[in-house]
């Protein structure tokens, strides 16, 4: 009868690797008797991971000595004990086995067999790239909601995650809302992708300010056309104005447009960007938009179009550059990555020595 329930349980591993499971259960009968007992340790004993011999830990169980003993031989937490076949679906990496740890996972493992090789493989990841806090935390996300989670975000969640608990560096002094236990994973992508946006805009600019306008500041009347040609006045000019210039670092060092801001009496009324519009040679207002990105009147359209004409526009050529070209400045790079590459003792391909446009485009 118990081999007959063997067999039913070998059955349920995934097709590829069942051949070698079938055989490393068919090789001694404890051995077999893991498909029962510890499905997730007879897979990981067939279809070991890299580097990783699991010649000790199959001596350990035809011994008959304990499952936990064989489990730690085989660098497999006792909390993989739950899993059943349908989890093993690839090597399975090491994962997080501390005290605290297997208290909280057993919370949080999927009802569905089907979703628990993705749930596996988000756990391994976060803990990898994060810390095991991380790890607990995508585990209840996920199983909340499944279809919630991007897989294709996961580095830059983790990394959100990481520098949230890391002050006085770079990429944590640029974090608005740090991530908590408690956060929906909703909230956290939100906080994620508006942290990534203050990194690019650092990325971009870098530490001088921008060196050529376009334009010269000016006044008609009482409004005064001020130049936003530096990282903390953009950051200020977003948080006055309720609006997204601060994303606009790529569009700057590639000459798509530079960024004012209108002041009346000396008081915010709107931000103006400049550029071109399609195939028009010369300058042009772009948008021109108040508090919120609300409509401003037409005296203002009026007034910042004398303005632009004020200056020689037939004379004025930003260079051209294909989009892509402008290197991400290599000083800030350096300075935001560093503490993570140090603490996690190598340098990922995900997040490369040398500044990346296509690495970073990728978080």
């Amino acid at each position: 009868m118990r081999s007959d329930l063997c067999e039913r349980r070998l059955r349920r591993y995934a097709s590829r690797f069942q051949s070698r499971v079938v055989a490393r259960a068919r090789s001694h009968p404890h051995l077999a008797d893991l498909a029962l007992s510890f499905p997730a340790l007879l897979f990981a004993l067939a279809v070991p991971r890299d580097r990783f011999d699991p010649e000790p830990a199959i001596a350990r169980v035809i011994a008959g000595r304990s499952l936990t003993e064989a489990a730690a031989a085989a660098g497999l937490p006792m909390w993989l004990r739950k899993l059943p076949p349908e989890a093993c679906v690839r090597p399975i990496p090491r994962l997080p086995d501390g005290e605290l740890f297997r208290r909280q996972i057993g919370n949080h493992l999927p009802r569905s067999p089907k979703l628990v090789p993705i749930w596996l493989a988000l756990v391994a990841e976060m803990a990898a790239l994060a810390h095991d806090a991380a790890a607990v935390w995508i585990a209840r996300e996920f199983v909340r909601a499944p279809k919630g989670v991007n897989r294709d975000r996961v580095h830059l969640l983790a990394l959100w995650i990481w520098f949230s608990g890391q002050p006085g560096r770079l990429a944590h002094d640029l974090v608005e809302r740090p991530w908590t236990p408690g956060m929906r994973l909703d909230a956290a992508m939100t906080a994620a992708v508006n942290w990534r946006g203050r990194v690019s805009l650092h990325l971009n600019l870098g530490q001088l300010p921008i060196s050529d306008m376009w334009l010269d500041p000016g006044r008609i009347g009482d409004y005064e056309f001020r130049p936003l040609d530096n990282i903390p006045d953009l950051v200020d000019e977003a948080a006055a104005m309720r609006n997204c210039v601060r994303t606009y670092g790529a569009d700057i060092v590639h000459n798509r447009s530079r960024l004012w801001s209108v002041r009346l009496r000396g008081e915010r009324i709107a931000t103006l960007e400049v550029g071109r519009h399609w195939r028009d040679p010369l300058l042009n207002i772009v948008q021109l938009k108040a508090a919120g990105n609300a409509a401003v009147s037409h005296e203002l359209w009026w007034i910042a179009r004398r303005w632009l004409h004020l200056h020689d526009l037939a004379q004025i050529e930003p260079a051209k550059m294909k989009w892509g070209q402008a290197p991400l400045d290599l000083v800030t790079w350096r300075a935001l990555w560093r503490p993570y590459w140090l603490a996690k003792r190598r340098i990922p391909d995900w997040l490369p020595l040398a500044p990346s446009r296509a690495a970073f485009g990728a978080l």
